[in-house]
C-alpha cells in the first residue's frame, strides 16, 4: 500500500484497534437505542405517508379509513416486538432470524431467511437514504433539485463513519436520533393540545380537493385498502436489526436488547399513532401524482406529510418546522445505519457457515466487518441510481423480505419452544414456556397475513424484484457453499496421502545470463533437485546465440537447452516442454526457476515482469508442477523498502509501550469446531 493510499485510509477510517479491544465497542443502551432503532423509528416518517398516497386513489373518502389501517399496523408492531423479546433470550449469538429458522427449520429455511434479510438491509439503506432526501428536500430547494446526489453522498458518509467502528458511529448518531423523538414528541404533543384546545391547524394542502381516478367498491376497496396497509406496514422494518446485533451490547446482553425493543416498540407506536391523527387534523393531503390535486397550483411542489403537518403545527414559529425537516431527513439517513451494523454482522455469520466469502468474515481495521459495510453501500448506491432515489418506486419493493423473516423466525420459535417443553419437567418452567409460545404463535398469524397480504397487492407493483433478488441470493448462496464444500473434500487427507515424489526435475528459465539468471541457477543447485537444467526460448536467433556463447565461455554445470519457437510465442513452447515431461515421467515433481525484478515504482512493474507472469500463471494449472520466482531486487525497492519500514517504525511508536507478548498453543484435543473459520 502507498504511502498516499495509506494516508487515506486512516484519515477516513482511523488507527487501526487491536483485537483485545472487541470489548471496548460494544454498545450501552442509551447508545444501542440510536444505533439498532434509527430505521424503525424513521420508517414512522413515511409510512403513513405511504397509507394515504395508496388510499388517494379512491378520493378523500378513503382518507376515513387510515385510522384504522394506522391501528392495525401497530397492532402487529406490539406483537412482532412481543415475539422478537423472546427470540433476543432465545438466541443472543446475533445470527437473529436466520440461526433461529437454520436451527429449527433447516438449512433452506435458514438460507431463505438469510436472503430476505440481505435483500431488505440493501433496501433499507437506499429507501432511508431517498426519504430522507425527500424530507430534507422539502425545506432546502437545492437538495430537493438533486436527490440521486444527495442521496450517494449521504451514503457514503454514513458508510464512512461505520467504517471507523460501530461504537464510534452509534456515538456520532446518538445526538440526531434523539433530537428527532423530541421533535416528533414536541410536534404530536403540540398538535394535539392546540386541537383539544380549538385552536385552529391547517396543511397548506388543506384546501385542495382529490377525486378518485376511478370508482372504487366492493372488491377493489378491500384490495385498496389491503395495499394501504402492506404500505403502511413499512413502518415495521428494522425490528429485526436488534435481534441480530444482540452482541454489540453490553452485558447482559438479553436483556438490554430486550429493553432496547421495548422503547423501540413503544416510541415507534406512539409517533404512528400522533401523525395519523394529526393529519387528519390538519386536512393534509397527499397524492402520488400531485396533478391530481385539484386546486393546487401549477407549480406546486408537494412537501412530505411530516413537513406539511410541521408546518401547520408549529405556524408562526418557523424555526420549529425546520428543526423538525432537518432531523426527520438526518435520523432517515440514519436509518441505514441499521442497515450497516445487520447486514456486516449476519454477512460475517452466513460466511463462517460458507455460504459467502470467507472475505466478509473478518473484521477490519477498527474491529467493523468492514467488507460487508463496503459491499452494502455498493449495492445501495446501486438501487439508488437506478430508480433515482424515487421513494414511491422503491416503497414497493420493500417490506417483502422482512415479512418472510418476521414470519420464518416465528415458526422456528414455535418449534424451539416444542423442543424445550419435551424434556422440561418443572411447572413453572413450562408456564413460561408455554407464554413464550404463545407470543411466538400470535406472531407467526400476524406476521403470515401480512406476508401474504404484501405479497398479493405490490407483486406486480414491483415486489416481484425483492423476490427476484432473493432467488438470486439465495442460488448464489448454496453455490458457494457447494464450492467450499468440494475445495473441502478435495484438500483434505491424511499422512498417507503425503506421498513423496519420485525424483525431482529443476528447470531454470533464462532469457539473458545476468546476475538475477545467476542467483535463480545458484537457488536452483542450493536445493539439490535430482535433474537440473536451464531454458530458453528461441524468439530471436542472434540472442539465442549471443546466450549460447557466453553460456559455452563461462562453463556453467547447468546444462542449457533451447526451445525452439517459430512463432515467436515464448509462453506455449515453456507449457508444451513442461507438459511432455510430466507426460514421460507422471510420478517426478517438476520445480520451475523464474527471475524476477523487484521494482519500488508501479509504472516500473508495467515495463517488465509481464512474460513471467503470464507463464506462471498458466503453470499454476498443471498438476504435478510447482513455480517458484526468485527475487531481485532493483535500487527502485530499496527506497521503497527504507519507506516501508520508516513508517513501521512510526506505527510500532504510535502504540502502547508496555503490551505484553504473548505466545498461544493450541491443544487439538480442545477443539470442538472443525469448519473453516476463514
Amino acid at each position: 500500500m502507498s504511502r498516499v493510499t495509506a494516508a487515506a485510509k486512516r484519515l477516513l477510517v482511523g488507527r487501526p484497534f487491536r483485537s483485545d479491544r472487541l470489548s471496548h465497542t460494544l454498545l450501552p443502551k442509551r447508545l444501542a437505542l440510536p444505533m439498532f432503532a434509527s430505521d424503525a423509528l424513521s420508517s414512522v416518517a413515511y409510512a403513513p405517508a405511504e397509507i394515504f398516497t395508496v388510499l388517494s386513489v379512491a378520493g378523500l373518502s378513503a382518507f376515513a379509513y387510515a385510522p384504522w389501517i394506522a391501528i392495525l399496523v401497530c397492532l402487529v408492531m406490539v406483537v412482532v416486538v412481543a415475539s422478537y423479546r423472546q427470540n433476543v433470550h432465545a438466541y443472543p449469538s446475533g445470527g437473529g432470524d436466520y440461526e433461529v429458522a437454520t436451527t429449527n427449520l433447516g438449512t433452506d429455511f435458514g438460507l431463505v431467511v438469510g436472503s430476505a434479510l440481505l435483500v431488505d438491509y440493501i433496501l433499507t439503506v437506499a429507501v432511508s437514504a431517498a426519504s430522507g432526501v425527500a424530507n430534507i428536500g422539502s425545506a432546502i430547494t437545492v437538495v430537493g433539485e438533486h436527490p440521486v446526489w444527495a442521496a450517494v453522498v449521504v451514503v457514503l458518509l454514513v458508510t464512512g463513519a461505520n467504517l471507523r467502528g460501530i461504537r464510534e458511529s452509534g456515538a456520532a448518531f446518538a445526538v440526531p436520533v434523539y433530537a428527532f423523538i423530541i421533535a416528533m414528541m414536541a410536534m404530536v404533543a403540540t398538535g394535539l393540545v392546540r386541537w383539544l384546545l380549538g385552536s385552529p391547524m391547517r396543511a397548506e394542502s388543506a384546501g385542495f380537493d382529490l377525486h378518485p381516478a376511478h370508482a372504487v367498491s366492493g372488491f377493489a376497496l378491500i384490495f385498496l385498502l389491503a395495499r394501504a396497509f402492506s404500505s403502511g406496514s413499512a413502518a415495521l422494518t428494522g425490528v429485526e436489526a436488534v435481534s441480530n446485533g444482540v452482541p454489540a451490547f453490553r452485558k447482559p446482553k438479553s436483556r438490554n436488547a430486550a429493553t432496547t425493543l421495548a422503547l423501540m416498540g413503544a416510541l415507534a407506536v406512539t409517533m404512528m399513532v400522533g401523525l395519523v391523527s394529526l393529519a387528519l387534523i390538519t386536512r393534509a393531503r397527499i397524492a402520488e401524482d400531485p396533478g391530481e390535486l385539484i386546486g393546487a397550483p401549477a407549480d406546486y411542489h408537494q412537501k412530505t406529510l411530516i413537513a406539511q403537518i410541521a408546518q401547520a403545527v408549529f405556524s408562526g414559529f418557523p424555526i420549529a418546522f425546520y428543526i423538525l425537516s432537518i432531523t426527520t431527513g438526518i435520523i432517515l439517513f440514519l436509518a441505514c445505519n441499521t442497515a450497516f451494523s445487520g447486514f456486516p454482522v449476519l454477512g460475517s455469520v452466513l460466511a463462517q457457515d460458507r455460504f459467502l466469502p470467507r472475505q466478509l468474515h473478518t473484521r477490519g481495521d477498527r474491529l467493523a466487518f468492514s467488507n460487508g459495510i463496503v459491499l452494502l453501500s455498493i449495492m445501495a448506491l446501486v438501487l439508488l441510481v437506478t430508480f433515482r432515489a424515487d421513494v414511491t418506486a422503491l416503497i414497493h419493493l420493500y417490506v417483502v423480505g422482512v415479512f418472510v423473516s418476521f414470519t420464518c423466525s416465528q415458526a422456528g420459535m414455535i418449534r424451539h419452544w416444542n423442543r424445550l417443553l419435551r424434556s422440561e419437567t418443572e411447572p413453572a418452567v413450562r408456564r413460561r414456556m408455554r407464554r413464550s409460545q404463545t407470543i411466538n404463535a400470535v406472531g407467526f398469524t400476524f406476521t403470515g397475513v401480512v406476508l401474504l397480504i404484501v405479497l398479493v397487492t405490490k407483486f406486480l407493483a414491483g415486489a416481484w424484484i425483492a423476490v427476484a433478488g432473493m432467488a438470486v441470493f439465495f442460488v448464489l448462496m448454496r453455490a458457494i457453499r457447494r464450492h467450499y464444500d468440494q475445495v473441502a473434500r478435495e484438500t483434505e487427507g491424511g499422512e498417507q496421502d503425503m506421498l513423496l515424489p519420485g525424483r525431482v526435475h529443476a528447470i531454470v528459465l533464462v532469457s539473458r545470463l545476468h546476475l538475477p539468471t545467476m542467483r535463480a541457477l545458484a537457488y536452483a543447485r542450493a536445493t539439490r533437485a535430482d535433474t537440473l537444467e536451464a531454458v530458453t526460448v528461441n524468439v530471436d536467433g542472434s540472442d539465442t546465440r549471443t546466450l549460447v556463447e557466453q553460456w559455452e565461455i563461462r562453463d556453467l554445470p547447468v546444462p542449457l537447452k533451447v526451445l525452439e519457437s517459430p512463432y515467436r510465442e515464448v509462453t506455449r513452447p515453456i507449457l508444451d516442454y513442461v507438459r511432455r515431461l510430466r507426460d514421460k515421467r507422471p510420478n517426478d515433481l517438476i520445480v520451475v526457476y523464474i527471475p524476477e525484478y523487484v521494482l519500488g515504482r508501479w509504472w516500473e512493474q508495467l515495463l517488465h515482469n509481464q512474460s513471467a507472469l503470464r507463464i506462471k500463471a498458466r503453470l499454476l494449472f498443471t498438476p504435478g508442477v510447482m513455480v517458484t520466482s526468485v527475487p531481485w531486487q532493483l535500487a527502485s525497492s530499496g527506497r521503497q523498502d527504507r519507506r516501508v519500514r520508516a513508517r513501521a517504525d512510526r506505527e510500532l511508536q504510535a502504540r502502547p509501550r508496555h503490551v505484553p507478548l504473548t505466545i498461544a498453543t493450541i491443544d487439538m484435543n480442545d477443539v470442538r469446531d472443525t469448519r473453516d473459520p476463514m
